[in-house]
């Protein structure tokens, strides 16, 4: 996974707060995408919400994490058998205690299938951080625009 610096500017404490985002969000990502890799909806599924709610390229709204486990488990079985997916993260910021807003550009690899080639899409996520520090982050907005390569 690769990552596009972030420019800090202001306080050292919004720079820290910066950081911190960036953190997340790629701890996040890096989950996304190893799920993606292997295969494996159900993984990729687990890194949202339980209610959460995610738009997909084709302007579907799944709501729910079995839900978007159980679609991305279809699609990772049948037209993205193989493929392989790179998130990048474009920028990271935290909007108020315990959520961060990241931005990705995700490059799709396909080697089969009615999608073969490489594509690419543009992805938004609210991130909540759990306050406690108990359970991990988790996406409970998600939403990806496929751009035109």
């Amino acid at each position: 996974m690769t990552v596009t610096p972030l420019r800090h500017a202001g306080s050292n404490a919004e720079a820290r707060s910066s950081r911190e985002a960036e953190t997340v969000a790629l701890e996040v990502l890096a989950r996304l995408e190893k799920a993606w890799n292997d295969g494996d909806g159900e993984a990729f599924g687990s890194n949202f919400a339980p209610d959460a709610s995610f738009v997909n390229i084709r302007g579907e709204h799944i709501v729910g994490r079995a839900g978007i486990a159980a679609g991305h488990a279809a699609i990772l079985a049948t037209i993205y058998a193989g493929s392989v997916n790179r998130m990048q993260l474009v920028r990271a910021i935290e909007l108020v205690d315990g959520t961060v807003a990241a931005i990705s550009v995700n490059t799709l690899d396909c080697p089969t299938g009615p999608l073969v080639g490489v594509h690419r899409a543009t992805s938004t996520s609210l991130i909540h951080v759990p306050s406690d520090g108990v359970g991990r982050p988790e996406i409970v907005v998600g939403h990806n625009t496929l751009v035109t390569v």
